[in-house]
């Protein structure tokens, strides 16, 4: 995605206005988020961290960093700030009705195709946010919004979460500005970065577990539960809900059941699937698909499934987490399966110093120093001839 200030199709503001609004916190709050992003603290304390730097530059009452599984772009967890900080799990729900089912001029999913993969309310409306259901009818009532700034968090051409910045009728400015929006679209990289940073420090230390059982769980078209087998409950608490039945389910959970309503609806055309981490950070998979109802008094409801992740689930997320190019990712599958340099250059048609060069990336990117550590800490070779293989919606290997 192109983040090129010059070319983002922004108005221009003028030179004085750069001087003093831009160029001089603007150059060091993008550093620090810079510096920020190459740490490898976890996600909830990078995100922290981020929040209070970009405050600095562009002020805001409250901002919402949403995680996403990158296959998917589904919501994996959302890390709230501000005034978005009482937000209850009901409204968390309410937040999923409005993003993905109800139908609205914008949300999260459109914003790679806007001019840098930044948008506002007040820019997607025309200046009239009424005419956005979700600022009428949930965040301004709610909260007092008066616009919100929505970016892209991506880094090579994959997203790895969404940001949102909320001004309120606190604040000296009621809107976000065309400098204030550009200067978020250049800092989203480093913001991707440092997602991805934190996601392969975790995954490093992540010991496999045993396979226990998924859990089962039917809910209506509003996500309340209707029956559950004996695992949910358990498997619920792990992602940090409530008792079951005794409260809206966890966000991302509320997120792939209102996917499922469009997925059964025909407005996408593939059945939602999110990985995402539990409270004691093991890895698990969401996944939810329509059921079939029969009788006269039959309602739509949805199959939600929790179950264990398996290596065929994390390690493509892994490999995208690392950064590792196309050819990149040719030279690993060899080196996995044994291949010498000078077969790799043959194989690939490539000479044996080009070859050196694409390993000395790979290790810096991994973090390793031997073919012998690369194979150790990431891959796993019965994956190997998978890995050069595109991730697709399920979140495997296509």
């Amino acid at each position: 995605m192109n983040r090129d200030p010059r070319t983002l199709g922004f108005p221009r503001v003028g030179h004085r206005a750069q001087t003093r609004v831009v160029a001089s916190p603007t150059e060091r709050t993008r550093a620090q988020l810079d510096a920020l992003s190459t740490t490898g603290l976890d996600t909830p304390t990078f995100v922290a961290a981020t929040l209070e730097v970009l405050h600095r530059a562009v002020p805001f009452a409250a901002a919402c960093f949403a995680t996403t599984d990158p296959a998917t772009r589904l919501v994996t967890s959302a890390l709230k700030s501000g005034t978005m900080t009482t937000v209850t799990p009901e409204q968390d729900e309410l937040w999923a009705f409005h993003e993905y089912v109800v139908e609205d001029v914008y949300d999260y999913r459109d914003l790679l195709d806007r001019p840098g993969g930044v948008t506002t309310t007040h820019r997607e409306t025309a200046g009239d946010p009424l005419r956005c259901s979700r600022y009428e009818n949930f965040l301004h009532p709610l909260w007092g919004v008066t616009d919100e700034l929505r970016t892209a968090v991506t880094a090579d051409g994959s997203m790895w979460a969404f940001l949102a910045l909320f001004r309120d009728t606190g604040d000296r400015a009621a809107t976000f500005n065309a400098a204030e929006m550009e200067f978020v679209s250049t800092v989203s990289t480093p913001l991707a970065r440092g997602v991805r940073a934190g996601l392969v420090t975790s995954l490093a230390g992540a010991a496999p577990v045993e396979e226990a059982g998924p859990g089962v769980i039917v809910v209506d078209d509003r996500g309340d539960v209707l029956s559950a087998n004996p695992a949910a409950a358990r498997r619920v608490a792990e992602l940090g809900g409530p008792e079951l039945g005794r409260g809206a389910l966890p966000m991302p959970v509320q997120s792939v059941v209102k996917a499922a309503r469009r997925f059964a609806q025909g407005r996408q055309d593939w059945a939602p699937r999110v990985r995402m981490r539990t409270t004691d950070g093991r890895w698990v998979v969401v996944s939810a698909s329509p059921m079939t109802s029969f009788g006269p008094s039959a309602v739509p409801t949805f199959a939600v499934t929790i179950e264990d992740a398996g290596r065929s689930d994390v390690l493509p997320l892994l490999v995208e987490a690392f950064g590792l190019t196309a050819r990149e990712q040719d030279v690993v599958r060899l080196v996995l399966r044994g291949v010498s340099t000078a077969e790799i250059a043959t194989t690939l048609h490539l000479s044996a110093y080009t070859v050196q060069d694409h390993l000395k990336v790979v290790f810096d990117k991994v973090g390793v120093r031997s073919r012998r550590e690369l194979t150790a800490r990431v891959f796993v070779e019965e994956y190997a001839p998978k890995l050069g293989r595109a991730v697709g919606p399920s979140g495997s290997f296509a």
